[in-house]
Parts: structure tokens; sequence; C-alpha cells
């Protein structure tokens, strides 16, 4: 490992500022630590040898206090700037992480474990505090203070330089050989902590599953495996940090006694003067502290340096380059998909088998098909948030890639099959789609969606606060809050995945007539597996399962519903025909499974 891992001074802008506040109070307390030792030997020679009384120390004492003083001020000036370092460091980490993930997208984090990124992002950087407070200090001094001591020592006593600077090397070199095996230690406890996390997670997040099949207290014991290992870890990690810390401690004081045994020495043969033999074994030990409290604190740095390397490992991760082109206005723009295919890495069967299909604007358009077939990834594509194997999508003519991603998705509204309502009020998460709407907004929205009515029976209105996820909704419920968001945003370009996927007839019915108010006038992408919304649709897409036909002509389907039959008079029943063919088989309780 580095003394100082140069990707913090690139990512965390305050950290140079603290390396050279750190080298400037280092270099203060260097100063500082040699008066003391002048300071010191002067009192104790003027005492001892020359008799001095205390009227005539009284300037070296006043002064000796002012320097202690001095140490005690540069001490607490660097914990200072350590801690307001650390917590700029840290905010300016969790920052880039979080842009970093929102840029890398949903296709990035649904193959990340939610438990071990909260961990990351939590204690993980939190754990740089003991780098910036205990480590980086003590590296300034490191660098600084044995350099001013030797420089002053062998102006005074040129043998006990000689002596420290063949001793003083060893300490590094031993810190090296014991940083070495301590990473390795300290990575694997971070990553059984990280595993630890994501599990605990899991399990939580699964616990009514778990109960059903009668498998808590299996994953009860794994967790305690775990944690288990996680301890053993940590043990063995303290461990080896107690060791490296007694052998560090020896060995500087075998170098200072070897220093002193010299001085000794020579006082007794008269070849060095009381006044340099105190000065220099005063100085001796603060030659070699710093270097022990770098290899002391880095035992307490190595879990923070350990997060940092997965926090830098998703910086570094390069996101797909984003077009810069201006998307086009989408109420007049139609919407192309050329021969598109998707395949992820480690799956031997495309995600989504090529696929050709235009949807005019003000369109809708039903994509059907089996489960696996690809039809949440087509809707992933056309958001930016997954990348085309083969072929391209079109709008008003320009290629999705090299579109601005961003000025696109402010033309879209998008109602995902398991909608995510933030813990807070009905009203805050029906806003995500324009902060700066009023109640009167909200309200209207929530009436479009068919929501008005379950939210003023709540105690608080659009005011009741929600738990994460939408705890204390139902599932229609939060699928109609997710509508009128949609609503709310009033944009071109709308993209529904299964909006009725595991409702009640009652609910379904609520939501269909919601989500065909909300498609009128709008050019409309709606995923779907049951047949409650196909009436709504001007033509139905069915998309080939993982084994089916491939090819750019495969995911044609029949135009059917209201205006892509081309007879007008054409029965609703054909469409309902057509549906049934389109959709895949159903349970036995009317829902399908979702793709």
């Amino acid at each position: 490992m580095k003394p100082i891992d140069p990707r913090l001074l690139r990512y965390a802008r305050a950290t140079r500022f603290f390396l050279a506040a750190s080298v400037a109070l280092g270099l203060a307390g260097a100063g500082l630590v040699i008066a003391q030792a002048m300071l010191i030997a002067e009192i104790v020679v003027g005492a001892f040898q020359r008799g001095q009384g205390v009227d005539a120390l009284t300037a070296s004492l006043i002064w000796l206090a002012l320097v202690a003083g001095g140490r005690a001020a540069v001490s607490w000036l660097t914990e200072l700037a350590a801690h307001r370092a650390s917590a700029a460091v840290k905010s300016e980490l969790r920052l880039r992480l979080l842009e970093r993930a929102v840029r890398l997208g949903p296709g990035w984090l649904d193959s990340q474990r939610t438990g071990e990124l909260t961990t990351l992002a939590t204690r993980g950087i939190d754990a740089l505090d003991d780098y910036f407070a205990r480590y980086l200090p003590q590296l300034g001094l490191a660098v600084v203070v044995p350099a001013a001591v030797l420089a002053r020592i062998v102006t005074a006593d040129w043998v006990s330089a000689v002596v420290i600077v063949a001793t003083l090397p060893l300490i590094p070199l031993f810190m090296v050989l014991i940083g070495w095996a301590t990473q390795s230690r300290m990575d694997r406890q971070w990553r059984l902590l990280s595993r630890l996390s994501g599990h605990f997670l899991d399990v939580v997040a699964g616990l009514p599953t778990l109960k059903v099949f009668g498998r808590a207290k299996a994953q009860a014991a794994a967790i305690r495996s775990i944690t288990a290992d996680y301890r053993r870890a940590t043990l063995k990690t303290l461990r080896l940090a107690f060791l490296s810390s007694f052998a560090l401690e020896l060995l500087s004081t075998l170098s200072v006694a070897l220093v002193a045994v010299g001085i000794g020495m020579r006082l007794v043969h008269g070849e060095l003067d009381l006044y340099t033999g105190l000065m220099v074994l005063v100085l001796a030990p603060e030659a070699y502290l710093p270097l022990r409290q770098v290899g002391a604190q880095y035992h307490a740095a190595a879990e923070g340096l350990a997060a940092a390397d997965e926090a830098f490992a998703v910086l570094e991760r390069e996101p797909a380059a984003a077009g810069g082109v201006p998307a086009p206005d989408a109420r007049d723009a139609a919407l192309a998909v050329d021969g598109l295919a998707v395949r992820h890495p480690g799956r031997a069967a495309p995600s989504l088998a090529p696929v050709s299909f235009e949807v005019r604007p003000g369109e809708t358009v039903a994509i059907t098909g089996p489960s696996g077939a690809g039809k949440t990834t087509l809707l992933n594509v056309v958001l930016g948030f997954a990348e085309p194997s083969e072929g391209r999508v079109l709008a008003g003519g320009h290629d999705l890639v090299s579109l601005d991603p961003e000025s696109w998705r402010r033309q879209i509204a998008w109602v995902p099959q398991r909608p995510y309502l933030f813990a807070g009020t009905i009203a805050d998460n029906v806003r995500l789609a324009r902060p700066d709407a009023d109640d009167a907004a909200v309200c209207d929205a929530l009436r479009q969606a068919d929501a008005l009515g379950f939210v003023d029976a709540l105690p608080e209105g659009s005011g009741t606060r929600l738990g994460e996820m939408g705890a204390g909704l139902s599932a229609g419920q939060r699928q109609r809050i997710a509508l009128a968001r949609a609503f709310l945003a009033d944009r071109p370009v709308l993209l529904l995945d299964e909006p009725t996927a595991n409702l009640d007839g009652a609910t379904e019915a609520a939501v269909v007539d919601a989500v065909r108010r909300l498609a009128e006038g709008r050019t409309v992408l709606l995923v779907v597996h049951r047949p409650a919304l196909l009436p709504l649709a001007d033509r139905i897409i069915p998309l080939p399962g993982p084994a089916g036909p491939s090819g750019p002509g495969a995911g044609y389907g029949p135009a059917v519903g209201r205006t892509g039959a081309g007879d007008p008079a054409r029965p609703l029943a054909e469409a309902g025909d057509a549906a049934a063919r389109a959709l895949p088989a159903q349970c036995a309780d009317g829902t399908a499974s979702t793709d």
C-alpha cells in the first residue's frame, strides 16, 4: 500500500489542502520539539552543573512553558484540520459515489447487492476518519520531524547522528513488511463485513417468504456463521496490530538505548559536554516517535483504506458514453426500434431478441410476450438505462445513443412495474415528477389517477407520511400514486411496465381507467401481461421468447385495437382474441408472470 493513495488527491480536493496544512504544522512542530530539547538541556545544566537558582532560570522556564503551549496548540490545530478535512472528504466521496451510481444507471445497480453498497457509502467511508484524524497527521510529522531533528543532532554530535541514521530506516522497513500482512487481513475483514451486511439485508427483505417456507432458522444460522467469520477475522487483525506495535516499540527503544549508551560512555570519558548530551538524548526519541506512530495508526486507518479501494473501483468504472445532441420534440417525433437486440454478459441467450417496429406520435403500442422475452429490457433501452448490443432506437430520426440523455428523459414519464415510493409524504412522492408543483396540481394528479378517494380517507390526506417502499399502502394504491406522478409530469412520451400486475379485479379496473386518461394525446409504450389493458392499444407487438425466432422482422405483431386494425368497425372481441394469442398462458387466478 502507498503511504498516500493518489486517488484521494484526484477524487477529494480537500485532501490536498490538508496535506499542505499537515506539512506546515509538522514544520512548526519540529521547530518546537528542537526548541524544547534545547531549553530542557539548558535548564538542567544551569541548575545542576552551574548551580543557578530559579531567578536565573526564569526566562528559560517561561520559554519552556510557551514552547509546551505551542506544541499543544499545533497538536490541536492538526486535529482540527484533520477532522474538517475528513468531513469534507467523506462528503465529497459520498457525493461522487452517488453521482457515479446515477450515471452507471439501474442496469449496473441491479447487479450489485444493496447491503454492500449501503455499507460502503456509510460505514466504509466513515472509517476514513481514522485515516485523516490519526494516520495522515502522523505521516506528515514522520516526513518533517525526523529530518529536522537529525539535522540539529548532526550539528551537535555526529556520532549519535550516525547511530540514528543507521537504525531509523529499520522502522519503515518493518512497517512495510507488517503493512503487507495487515492489508490482506483488513481486505478480508472488509469483504466479510460487506457480505454480512448484504446477506442481512437480503434476509430482512425476504423474511416473510422465509417464514412461510420454514427457512428463517436456517438463514439465522447462516448469519451466525458469517458473523463468527467476521469476528475471527477482526481478532486476527487486532492480534497482528498489537504484535506489530510491540515490534516497532521494541525496535525504537533499542535504537534510543544505543544512542543513550554512546552518550553515557562519552560523558564518562569527558568526550562530550553535558548540554549536548542532554539535548541529543531528549531529541533522539523524537526522531523515532513519528515513524512509530505512523505504524501504529496505520492499523486504525486500514479498514477505511480497504473501503476506499472499493469506492474508487466504483468511481473509476466508466459509464457508457453519452451523446450531446439535444433531443427532438417528442410530441412530433416517431419512435422507431430498428433491429434492436440486447445481450448481457454471462448469459447464453439474448435478453432481448432482435425486434423492429415503429410508434407514431400519439400512438399507443402494447408490448407482449412471455417472461424473459425482454419487455422491460426494451423499456430500459428507450430510457437509456441499457445499451443495445445490436440495432438502434431512433427518436425523430436521431439515434438515442447520440442524444443528450437528460434532455430525452425530460420528455418521458415512466411507471415501472414496482414503483418506488420514498419515506415521506404522499405529496412529496407525487412531486418527484415536478418539484415546483403546488398542492392544487398534486391533488388534481391524484384525482386523475383515481387515487384522491383513498388519499383523502387517510388521517392527514396527501400529507400522510409513508414508510420506505410505500409501506402503509397496498400494491394498487402504490400503483396509482405512481400514475399520479406521471399525470403531474405531463410529458409527451409514456412508458408503462405492466401497471396492472398483481392487482385484484376492482383495483385493476381503476388502474386501467387511469391509464386510459393518461395515454390520451401521448406516445405510449405499454408492457402488458394481462388482457385488461389491451383495448387501450392501437397496436400489439408480441416479442419472441428467449428461445423464439430472431431476426429484424421477428418482433412484428398483428396490428389490433382502435386505430391499427384498418377497419374502424372491427369488433373489440377480435382484439381480445388477438390478445389471447399474443399473451403468455395465464395462471389460474388470472395473473401472469412478469418479465
